[in-house]
């Protein structure tokens, strides 16, 4: 069911509140440095000093490109302080199309780390609308830049700060992107009541408590780990960052600090269980586990529930433009045996501020058991995506996000996956849109024709395969394709491996390939499904 929330509600609330009550609580850590509530609060506000310096004002974006950080996570609030639109860029793209989405959002300021330093002068001569790069890291601040944590500092020293103006309600906080279907990244337009109603929902359903530990590793252009900022900062808790995933890393985080919650990508889950040195850590810490953005195995969730008795595991199905949670499969459910392991393989119960309903091609709702396109409406549902008009208009028809995935409720009311209306491939937690690869590898001059599926893999969950047709005389390798892929987008997008077919491909009646068919071998005596 549907919540009100209040117009003037602002995600930048959360901090001073945290401020306010746990001043010299710990609030972050990153790289064995660790700061309060109350110097994140002053050192968020003087950064939004920084960027009102550099001409930010209500509306405009900023750009941060970079691992995860402090930085990153003070960069969820400071732009909101005067009214600014926060775009992390995912550091995995290629240069191409970091391009595009910077020329899609036209950020004023980009903030950028030691990693992306020649992204980002690339960036700078590509974009009209980039007027000033704040750098930070370890190395000398690079000529042409500003320096974020000398500029942060002589702010709070001088006590020198801009006025707040924070954005409230409605206005947008954060623009995250996308893939696309159409092959363009789409900016997904998030707003305080979006992120004040996802947290408010979270905390309860995950029964955290004031003051935990919670350990962010997945990357913070992603929502899934980004919405955990907000929740530890509306309990005071203590983030501890790591730049990027790293099993050895993960595991001596938990073990010092105490980690009481941490939620990942089956990818990690696996990757963590499989780790030789698993045995040498103390885990016991861990009051919460959660798994979402990709499927979970029934055979990996044994191997967790066994390595992780006494920690209460939840799945979640959620997704960027909802904020991200729609339902959650609870911990009491995540058993192999007894009364409730009739739930496994369903993804949970939809969350209490939204509605959900199962829909036929006509968006009329169907009965339990039956399987349709999941639809959802709530005041999660983003605002749209950024100058994409008349693709929010499909996507919101009816005031019902259409999710593009299909499932069916059962009479309990609990969500099962039955697949992707719109052939999405999830491998290791990134979303892969076929069409993407396939207007790229169309590009080459040997293809005839080519499709791009999902097939099983044991640690990314799917992989990228691309199925392709040669023109009559043309020769061309695996390697030479892949090649040119990469070339040209992101790594986790391009193909693993490629089958060249002979035969023609399978049609529909209206000559659509049919993938269907194309995934048959592939997945025969498996279940493709989502679960």
């Amino acid at each position: 069911m549907s919540t009100k929330i209040h117009q003037n509600v602002s995600i930048v609330d959360f901090l001073f509140e945290a401020a306010e009550a746990w001043p010299n609580k710990p609030a972050v850590s990153f790289l064995g440095k660790t700061q309060s509530w109350l110097e994140t609060k002053y050192r968020c506000h003087a950064a939004a000093t920084l960027l009102s310096d550099a001409g930010v004002q209500r509306g405009h974006r900023v750009a941060y490109l970079g691992l995860n950080s402090n930085v990153c996570f003070e960069s969820y609030y400071s732009p909101a302080l005067i009214g600014a639109v926060m775009v992390p860029i995912n550091y995995r793209l290629s240069l191409r199309e970091m391009i595009e989405c910077v020329e899609d959002c036209e950020p004023r300021v980009l903030i950028v780390d030691e990693n992306h330093i020649e992204q980002a002068r690339q960036l700078k001569d590509s974009c009209e609308s980039l007027q000033t790069i704040i750098f930070f890291g370890d190395e000398v601040t690079p000529n042409g830049m500003t320096s974020y944590e000398e500029g942060v500092q002589r702010i709070i020293s001088s006590g020198a700060y801009c006025e707040l103006a924070p954005s409230k309600g409605d206005e947008i906080v954060i623009i995250f992107y996308t893939g696309g279907t159409t092959g363009r990244s789409k900016g997904v337009m998030l707003s305080n009541i979006n992120f004040k109603v996802n947290t408010d929902c979270s905390v309860p359903l995950y029964r955290m408590q004031r003051h935990w530990v919670f350990l962010i590793i997945g990357p913070l252009f992603h929502l899934a780990a980004g919405s955990r900022v907000f929740s530890s900062t509306a309990l005071g808790g203590h983030a501890v960052i790591m730049p990027k995933f790293d099993v050895a890393g993960l595991l001596d985080a938990i073990d010092r600090y105490n980690i009481n919650s941490a939620t990942l990508v089956p990818t990690m889950y696996q990757m963590i269980l499989d780790h030789p040195r698993l045995g040498e850590f103390n885990l016991s810490s861990l009051k919460m586990l959660a798994s979402g953005a990709a499927p979970l195995s029934i055979g990996l969730l044994g191997r967790i529930v066994k390595a992780f008795p006494e920690t209460e595991f939840f799945q979640t199905y959620g997704m960027t433009e909802a904020a991200p949670i729609l339902t959650s499969l609870d911990s009491k459910y995540q058993v192999l045996h007894g009364p409730n392991s009739h739930k496994l393989g369903s993804v949970g119960f939809p969350v209490d501020h939204i509605d959900l309903i199962i829909a036929n091609e006509s968006d009329l709702p169907l009965p339990p058991n039956s399987v349709g396109q999941i639809l959802a409406r709530g005041p999660n549902i983003m605002k749209g995506y950024w100058q994409m008009p008349e693709l929010t208009k499909e996507a919101l028809k009816g005031g019902w996000f259409h999710t593009g995935d299909a499932g069916y409720l059962d009479e309990d009311g609990f969500l099962y996956l039955e697949g992707r209306v719109k052939d999405m491939i999830v491998s290791g937690g990134e979303n892969v849109y076929p069409i993407e690869v396939e207007n790229i590898l169309e590009n080459h001059n040997a293809i005839y024709q080519c499709a791009v599926i999902g097939i099983p893999h044991e640690t990314w969950g799917e992989a990228v395969h691309a199925i392709v047709v040669l023109k009559k005389d043309s020769e061309v390798s695996e390697g030479e394709l892949i090649s040119f892929c990469k070339n040209q987008i992101a790594g986790y997008k391009c193909p693993v491996s490629i089958t060249f077919r002979e035969e023609p491909m399978p049609l529909s009646p209206i000559n659509k390939i049919l993938k269907t068919e194309l995934r048959k071998p592939f997945w025969k005596g498996r279940d493709s499904s989502i679960v």
